[in-house]
């Protein structure tokens, strides 16, 4: 025999099912907010959604970080492990126009799946700046957190990045897309008039035998 609670009403056990089923819902939802990262998308038609997955197009993505703060997408579409590495040890790559060992050393880090931010030197202040950088005008130059390295050697720019922690082949997604390189000095001044206008100065590029790498490598 069922007795029945005269103060329990009909609709009593269907509502507090309904609050449980909302509460869960809502902390499975905080739980992913923070586990994943978020996209805002604007649609062609001005739509705005919001999704977990990487967009096929980016263009129109905003990604969202924690707190709702706007990242860069190429930042974000790292895997986790491989975007903490750049943010703790990020890797800079200077260059130059017609430099060889730049290339090569180009080709490695593109090869291993290496993010990275490039510079270009081809002005005098460009030269400027890395001699202030680097003590030199070397060129490739690279960075690895605080690590410096002049010239390139496969052996030494892989010892680096090894004792960096970068994993030794290719972990980055298919959509991924590296930043474009850039001037290593942005003009912000109007260009001088052609008589007191200095010519670049030609950065000297190291050759690919570099020293032997230092013993005890620390980041």
């Amino acid at each position: 025999m069922k007795i029945k609670n005269p103060s329990r009403k009909p609709g009593a056990r269907i509502l507090s099912a309904s609050l449980c089923s909302v509460c869960v819902a809502a902390l499975l939802l905080a739980g992913a907010t923070q586990a994943q990262t978020i996209y805002r998308v604007v649609g062609a038609d001005g739509r705005v959604t919001f999704s977990d997955k990487l967009p096929a197009a980016t263009d129109n993505a905003t990604v969202l970080g924690a707190g709702g703060r706007p990242l860069t997408v190429t930042a974000v579409a790292l895997p986790a492990e491989l975007r903490q590495l750049a943010s703790k040890y990020p890797v800079t790559l200077y260059t130059a126009s017609n430099c060889a060992p730049c290339n090569s050393g180009r080709d490695l880090l593109n090869g291993r799946g290496i993010p990275y931010a490039e510079k270009t030197v081809s002005t005098a202040d460009d030269s400027d700046a890395l001699q202030r950088i680097s003590g030199g005008t070397s060129l490739p130059f690279l960075t690895i957190g605080s690590q410096q390295i002049k010239g390139y050697s496969d052996a030494e720019w892989t010892q680096f990045l090894d004792a960096a922690g970068y994993p030794k082949t290719s972990a980055l997604p298919a959509s991924y897309r590296a930043p474009p390189a850039t001037p290593l000095v942005m003009a912000q001044k109007a260009a001088a008039p052609a008589s007191e206008a200095q010519p670049p100065r030609d950065p000297v590029v190291e050759p690919s035998a570099a020293p032997p790498n230092p013993a005890g490598i620390r980041f």
